[in-house]
């Protein structure tokens, strides 16, 4: 076997150990990283647990979301003993719990900008009910 020399393509049909462009890792890197074996990635994407992009040539490059999900999915199941449907329910309930964060963040800010706009006008006559938002609170209704 000859010596490897600088600049000599890598092996034909190994993964390679640096990323390639954009950010997107090979499959087998990945495997390695974890300690699971390739398998057992695309099983988790069968099941639709993991999305990892496409090449041209259909291999699967794995990019940074992808790479925090799985940390996830393999705390789930190593750490805490949680089957792979179990995994599913925790993944959705987690998606949906960020959206439902994003809805009440663009709501607070629009409660907010409605109270500025409130106090701006000179706020409400004495038997008016009066609109009270307490950063990183409840909304919270006075009545006087």
């Amino acid at each position: 076997m000859a010596p490897k020399r600088k600049g000599d393509a890598p092996p034909p049909g190994r993964a390679h150990e640096t990323p390639p462009r954009d950010g997107y890792v090979f499959i087998g890197v990945i495997a390695r990283r974890f300690g699971v074996h390739p398998q057992t990635l695309r099983l988790y994407e069968r099941e639709g647990l993991i999305r990892p992009a496409r090449s041209s040539g259909n291999t699967r490059l794995y990019d940074v979301e992808t790479v925090e999900r799985l940390e996830i999915i393999l705390t789930l199941t190593r750490e805490l003993g949680v089957n792979l449907a179990g995994v599913e329910v925790i993944l959705d309930l987690k998606s949906r719990l960020a959206r439902m964060e994003g809805e009440v963040g663009r709501l607070m800010e629009a409660i907010r900008a409605v109270a500025k706009d409130h106090a701006a006008r000179g706020g409400a006559a004495k038997d008016d009910r009066a609109l009270a938002v307490r950063p990183r609170g409840a909304i919270v209704l006075k009545y006087e």
